[in-house]
């Protein structure tokens, strides 16, 4: 089959208006010579460099013993903190460092210690993980849980958050900026200032976002924003973390204070840490941090900015010309500003999709419901495939992304 054209906006021309010089990421990043990826909502393909800067950590490891290869790196492990916070604009006492952003949310979420009388507002692009974990909180302590109502293209309900908001129950919004089931983008910023406006704590799940698209704190006046380190970010598995802040720090207190964040001082007495590396373990893969050091960098030097232009201009190039496949149904509610693309071809399962996908070295992933009941579940979806493509991404990828995705909705793979 001849390969498709490419949709309307091709690198050449992004090229031309966004500095994103898409052949030296390429160059620079290993496995992007060894098929067409196409999941960094998942785990992004990380940087030679990134990769280079944990084995060379591990090696460090092998020769000296762990305790004394962490205490040489210690001031590279230092950086990663400052890279962190300018990443978010932040400061570095508001920086905590995780393996997960779902350990950063359930860690920060137990530390407000919510009291019966609140509440826990939360939008239906939560993620399953923190889904279970409100839930939980939900059924044990007796604190009420409301999913945010959406307005037509499936995003918070501004009017009705500000309706929620204004009876003055003490409340904690909760919102997954980008949701793992589409490509919608939450407005964050404008529930950010509802919530300054009426009170309360903003807690933001940038999981997918941060190294996608805008995520400065300060615009979003968010008071925690948590996100992982594999995914747009591109650094290891295994890493993530989280900003708090100044003002909030204080109030929250983990619920098992760990000697990371903690020093215990008397038998029945301990202080914890002033920033937020009181929420932190002891025990953490410095090789992982490292990468996430190093990742975090290159994303800075590239710059917000230009990657968030790139990636927006590849995700609207991926939906129309998905859309114009035959058989093929673009699943992301309205026309989402994000490189998340969730779609499903007639008559074929998901799953299938992406096993013939993967026949033709193109990696994409299935999302089924379970994974976000409270979207794909009120949507009556059973699963989407999910394309993400990210920097490393040119357009003879796109092209065999396509021709896949029309090989399966003309029949000749089956």
């Amino acid at each position: 089959m001849s390969t498709l054209p490419v949709a309307d906006v091709s690198s050449a021309a992004l090229a031309s208006s966004v500095s994103v010089d898409v052949q030296a990421e390429r160059l620079a990043t290993d496995g992007a010579a060894k098929g067409h990826h196409f999941n960094a909502a998942g785990a992004a393909l990380p940087s030679r460099a990134t990769v280079e800067t944990v084995v060379g950590h591990l090696k460090r490891e092998e020769e000296l013993g762990g305790y004394e290869a962490a205490a040489a790196a210690r001031d590279r492990v230092e950086a990663v903190y400052d890279s962190a916070a300018q990443l978010l604009g932040a400061t570095r006492h508001e920086i905590a460092m995780f393996d997960s952003a779902t350990t950063g949310l359930r860690v920060l979420v137990d530390a407000m210690r919510l009291a019966p009388n609140t509440r826990i507002l939360a939008s239906r692009s939560t993620y399953v993980s923190h889904a279970l974990h409100l839930l939980s909180i939900a059924r044990e302590r007796n604190v009420e849980l409301v999913i945010l109502p959406t307005d037509a293209d499936r995003r918070v309900d501004l009017d009705a958050l500000r309706e929620l908001l204004a009876d003055g129950t003490p409340s904690v919004v909760t919102v997954a900026h980008i949701p793992t089931s589409s490509g919608v983008v939450e407005p964050a910023a404008e529930i950010g200032a509802l919530v300054a406006r009426f009170g309360g704590v903003f807690v933001l799940d940038a999981t997918q976002s941060v190294g996608h698209i805008a995520t400065n704190v300060a615009a979003l006046q968010c008071h925690v924003l948590v996100t992982t380190g594999r995914k747009f970010l591109r650094g290891p598995r295994g890493t993530g973390f989280a900003f708090v802040a100044a003002d909030v720090l204080p109030t929250l207190a983990p619920t098992a204070p760990d000697v990371r964040g903690a020093t215990w001082n008397a038998p029945l007495e301990w202080d914890l840490d002033a920033s937020a590396r009181r929420f932190e373990s002891w025990e953490s893969s410095i090789a992982g941090r490292l990468g996430l050091g190093c990742a975090i960098d290159e994303a800075l030097r590239r710059g917000a900015a230009p990657t968030e232009a790139w990636l927006v201009a590849r995700g609207r190039e991926l939906r129309t010309a998905l859309a114009e496949i035959p058989g093929v149904q673009v699943t992301d509610p309205g026309f989402p500003d994000s490189a998340l693309v969730t779609f499903a071809v007639a008559g074929t399962a998901p799953a299938d999709i992406v096993t013939r996908l993967a026949e033709r070295s193109v990696r994409v992933v299935s999302v089924p419901r379970s994974h976000g009941q409270w979207d794909l579940g009120d949507r009556e979806i059973a699963s989407v495939v999910r394309a993400s493509p990210h920097i490393y991404n040119d357009d003879a990828d796109i092209s065999a992304l396509l021709d896949a995705v029309h090989a399966v909705a003309e029949g000749a793979d089956s």
